[in-house]
């Protein structure tokens, strides 16, 4: 039968051990939280992955970041994932777990970084478009407002459809009825004076000539 002193002894033993579990708990309940809420993106991630990862919707991921482009995000770039960090805290699970598996997505970023450069070759192949559109259709006006795209069009010393000076059809040319050859000496004057059909266009449309 335990005396009043032993009782006391075990007492105070089972209360200690209570609190050392207690703060272990908590210790590892932070540090679950912590690395839920913020998290450096490494290479080949991507929001499906976290998403899976991490228990929490590409949507909530999407909102608690202010990410624009759910399809895009950036090594180094800092995410937050709140919701997850609530449900650790709530549960007071440890977070040792998820350790183990941090290392595969990882592994796999050789494979998945080649696919987010496909909208950068697409966004300069756009502009290479538009740029060209805009220089045949400055050129276009241009032959248009000169000549009607009459290779026999004078007026006084100028000639042909882009009605080139004596002095400038003898330094590029033009001075046959042979449109190719005409558009080519135009294009030539052109790049020399202006730089740009966009650019001799609204010299044109500014003095009336150009």
């Amino acid at each position: 039968m335990l005396n009043f002193k032993q009782s006391l002894t075990i007492a105070a033993g089972v209360a200690g051990a209570f609190a050392f579990g207690a703060t272990n708990v908590s210790a590892d309940t932070t540090n679950a939280v912590n690395a839920s809420t913020d998290y450096v993106v490494q290479s080949g991630d991507t929001l499906n992955k976290l998403s899976s990862k991490f228990n929490v919707t590409v949507d909530s991921i999407v909102n608690n970041n202010n990410i624009t482009d759910a399809n895009l995000i950036v090594v180094g770039q800092h995410l937050s994932f709140a919701e997850k960090a609530k449900t650790v805290e709530t549960n007071n699970q440890p977070a040792v777990a998820p350790a183990a598996p941090v290392q595969a997505p990882v592994q796999q970023q050789q494979a998945a970084a080649p696919v987010q450069q496909a909208p950068v070759a697409v966004a300069k192949t756009q502009t290479t478009t538009t740029s060209t559109g805009s220089e045949s259709s400055a050129l276009s006006s241009l032959i248009a407002r000169e000549s009607s795209g009459n290779v026999n069009a004078t007026n006084g010393q100028y000639y042909g459809i882009g009605q080139l000076s004596p002095q400038a059809r003898a330094q590029y040319g033009g001075n046959s009825t042979d449109y190719n050859d005409q558009l080519n000496a135009m294009k030539s004057y052109i790049s020399a004076r202006y730089g740009s059909a966009e650019n001799a266009w609204a010299h044109s449309q500014s003095n009336g000539w150009y």
